[in-house]
């Protein structure tokens, strides 16, 4: 799949018209809170791979495992799973069958591209929901972990968070889809393209050419 988003170089008339610009300056405004809600999965994956070397070292070298380990680690799984889940569908980095979408173009394609998004949104807005109602209904009864009774309802309420992310980022989607299917000749803007396997191929041999220029040029110089 093509994760690079493309913009045009300059904006003409038409595509200022079918609401070009307003998509990009949408997309740059949410776009950033994609990544710090990505920065922040990643941040806590670090911690808890940090907080995992010292439960091996406390119990192996001084027998003093830490406690409630297991468990927050079972929370964490929210964090793992979910939290990035927009900035990864913003990547277009999510799996997609396009063993039929990889052969339409113009209209045909955005038409089934915009089905796809209107599914997409009624599935994540009924997760969104019950996501909340269940980390609610943790947070009434007071529902804990087992051994260090830590209270669920915080992990559970990122998932109701983390979708939302996605959804609004699949409302971005759509609006996309929809300027592509009034004016199919405009530039894709903030939306996932199918992948051509043929300039995937180039762009990855043309990568790894340049990195083993620059691995010459290195030896060259240090030589």
């Amino acid at each position: 799949m093509d994760t690079k988003i493309r913009r045009p170089v300059t904006w003409t008339p038409q595509e200022e018209a079918t609401g070009g610009r307003l998509i990009d300056r949408l997309d740059g405004i949410f776009h950033p809170i994609e990544k710090f809600v990505a920065f922040l999965s990643a941040l806590c994956i670090f911690a808890l791979m940090a907080v995992g070397v010292m439960q091996i070292v406390g119990r192996q070298v001084f027998g003093t495992p830490i406690f409630g380990y297991i468990d927050a680690v079972e929370m964490s799984i929210s964090i793992f799973a979910f939290l990035a889940i927009a900035y990864c569908e913003r990547l277009n980095g999510h799996v997609r069958m396009e063993l039929v979408v990889g052969k339409m173009r113009g209209r045909p394609l955005w038409t089934l591209e915009i089905f796809g998004q209107i599914v997409a949104l009624f599935v994540v807005a009924i997760l969104i929901y019950y996501g909340w109602t269940h980390a609610l209904r943790a947070y009434e009864y007071g529902d804990s972990t087992i051994d260090a009774q830590i209270p669920w309802w915080p992990s559970k309420m990122l998932v109701a968070f983390a979708f939302l992310t996605l959804w609004v980022r699949l409302w971005l989607n759509l609006i996309g889809y929809a300027r592509l299917f009034i004016n199919p000749d405009a530039a894709p803007i903030a939306v996932p393209l199918v992948a051509d396997v043929k300039q995937m191929a180039e762009e990855e041999a043309a990568e790894a050419g340049a990195l083993e220029q620059e691995k010459q040029n290195k030896g060259s110089a240090a030589s």
